[in-house]
């Protein structure tokens, strides 16, 4: 109901701060001397000048002078003095007096009293008296009046409620604004799109309003609704009034906008702030940001902070602080608090922790926990585990799941799925998901597929250079570029089938470099078609070492040619090994015409 002390007839004292005076009777308030003036005019019977006087009086606090002066004005029929000798009358404690004293006012048709009686008969619960006079102060234009019938029928769910708070935020009154701006916050995340959008805006003008006449809270929201739209230099200014005005929101707030440009001692100082008042969020990013430093034990403290000041993610983080030092049973217990309490990632990362502790049984119910509660990862997670003790249709079921929700490897398991199943559509489509949110494999079974399909293209002669790129080599080179190194193999395959032969070598070196024995056998082949035999000799021992057996045929012709005749029986020898079997049956014929030779 707020403080007594600011039930004031709007004409005749100072209204309380932030609210412009809706002038009941307005008397232009002199400096000192026009109060020596009143007093005068008072003492000889003037009824207006008692009652300016008195509100002057009462203004200041002087309640023993004001009072005389109130009473006479009154007693001459004077209904902004009856209003302010009710305002007097219950400061002092005398609630009764002081609401008959507002009836009069208010009957004789002075909002300001029918406002302030209206908020006494709330305050004794009753209801319908206190919407009549309500009701009254408000359509005569009274703002506070509006405020606090537009409050009132809120409490009871009355529809009508929000054209009252309408009218008071639209005669300047702030906790209206904010009001009305937060309800039409809460009507766009309900909405169709275009009606959310319109609601968003206006919510917008509203908090504007209030944040300008110094809400707190306005401030931040509209900080949060620009920081959304990209407009961060203007978000920053709103969060900085906020945060100066004591809100511990706005200064954790502002401490993540500073730390996302890269000015992170600025932000260690507002979070500091925030925690500091009691904000969990702030103390949780604290933590974070000296866990980075390695400073544990710092970070410990900010987290059990945060954690006090009831935010879960302390407990969560604390356990993921346990769990990267090897103290996996404090880790367990952190995170069982944390998923106990409803922290969906907590229960996937408990999930996880027993999973790897051999506790599959255990494991199960918290994944399934954390997966309905929305938990991403832990829907994929439940595909992996039914996955794998073969129960295809469940794991398929919750990868579908996580898919749905953009999960990239999810998306690339039920893609495979479906390839298997021999639907290419569905396959597609899931695999489209999958590389287009990042995934490696996805974009190379995306490619392979789409490969697949192509018609055969003519073939180029070595050094001819088509420029010209299908989507399935676009998609090989996303996943090449990505480091997948069967797609950097075959990009070069298919620039050396364009006659890009530089193309060609510096895919199939990077993906040499990084283990490839097909990269290294292709490099191989070009080199030796260049001119370099030797050093495609080098990448071919690679290619032979690691098992590939055209490499080591490769080799034992090399060192034949040579005349290096027990090198390249050695090399036949491993081809015959290493297969395939067109390929062994080559290297075997050439084993035993090099022995032969030797033997000679």
């Amino acid at each position: 109901m707020g403080d007594k002390a600011t039930l004031f007839e709007s004409g005749r004292f100072v209204q309380p701060p932030g609210i412009e005076p809706a002038r009941d009777e307005m008397v232009d308030m002199g400096e000192a001397g026009e109060e020596t003036r009143l007093a005068l005019a008072a003492q000889s019977g003037d009824a207006e000048a008692a009652s300016v006087l008195g509100s002057m009086l009462l203004r200041r606090g002087d309640l023993d002078g004001a009072e005389p002066h109130l009473r006479a004005a009154t007693a001459a029929g004077d209904r902004a003095a009856a209003n302010n000798l009710g305002v007097l009358l219950h400061q002092r404690g005398y609630a009764e007096e002081a609401a008959g004293w507002w009836r009069i006012a208010a009957v004789a048709g002075s909002a300001a009293a029918a406002h302030a009686l209206g908020r006494c008969h709330r305050e004794r619960g009753d209801e319908p008296a206190a919407e009549y006079w309500l009701r009254q102060s408000a359509e005569q234009g009274h703002v506070l009046g509006a405020y606090a019938l537009a409050d009132l029928l809120e409490h009871r769910g009355d529809v009508a409620a929000e054209h009252w708070m309408r009218a008071a935020a639209e005669r300047g009154h702030r906790e209206a604004a904010y009001r009305l701006a937060r309800a039409l916050d809460r009507t766009a995340g309900h909405g169709d799109e275009n009606g959310s959008d319109n609601a968003v805006a206006e919510a917008e003008q509203w908090y504007r309003q209030a944040a300008a006449r110094g809400h707190r809270r306005a401030a931040l929201h509209l900080g949060a609704i620009l920081e959304r739209r990209g407009e961060l230099k203007e978000a920053g200014r709103w969060y900085l009034t906020s945060a100066k005005d004591g809100e511990p929101r706005a200064a954790c707030a502002l401490g993540f906008l500073l730390r996302d440009a890269g000015d992170t001692e600025s932000a260690a100082v507002w979070w500091l702030r925030a925690a500091q008042e009691g904000d969990g969020n702030a103390a949780n990013a604290l933590g974070a940001l000296h866990a980075e430093r390695g400073e544990t034990q710092t970070a410990e403290r900010w987290y059990r902070a945060a954690l006090d000041a009831g935010d879960d993610n302390g407990a969560y983080n604390l356990g993921l602080l346990c769990a990267e030092q090897g103290r996996t049973t404090q880790a367990e217990q952190w995170y069982r608090r944390a998923a106990y309490a409803g922290h969906r990632e907590a229960a996937n990362a408990l999930a996880i922790l027993l999973l790897q502790g051999g506790d599959t049984t255990g494991a199960e119910p918290w994944f399934s926990k954390a997966a309905e509660a929305g938990s991403v990862d832990a829907a994929f997670n439940l595909g992996i585990l039914y996955a794998g003790r073969g129960e295809d249709e469940m794991g398929l079921r919750w990868y579908e799941r996580a898919a749905s929700a953009g999960h990239a490897e999810a998306a690339l398991q039920v893609g495979i799925a479906r390839l298997r199943e021999g639907d290419e559509p569905e396959a597609e489509r899931h695999l489209r998901c999958a590389a287009g949110s990042g995934s490696a494999e996805g974009a190379y079974r995306l490619a392979a597929l789409l490969d697949a399909r192509r018609p055969p293209e003519p073939a180029h002669e070595l050094g001819e250079i088509v420029q010209e790129k299908t989507e399935c080599e676009e998609w090989y080179e996303r996943a090449a570029s990505q480091g997948h190194r069967r797609a950097q193999v075959r990009v070069g395959m298919l620039a050396a089938a364009r006659g890009d032969v530089v193309e060609a070598a510096r895919w199939y070196r990077t993906a040499a470099e990084a283990g490839s024995r097909n990269g290294a056998f292709n490099l191989g082949l070009l080199l030796a078609r260049e001119g370099s035999e030797p050093e495609a000799a080098v990448w071919w021992t690679r290619a032979a070492d690691a098992g590939h057996g055209r490499a080591a045929l490769r080799l034992a012709l090399v060192y034949a040619r040579r005349g290096e005749l027990a090198e390249g029986q050695r090399w036949a020898d491993r081809a015959v090994a290493l297969g395939p079997a067109e390929v062994a049956e080559r290297a075997g014929r050439l084993r035993d015409a090099l022995r032969e030779e030797l033997s000679a």
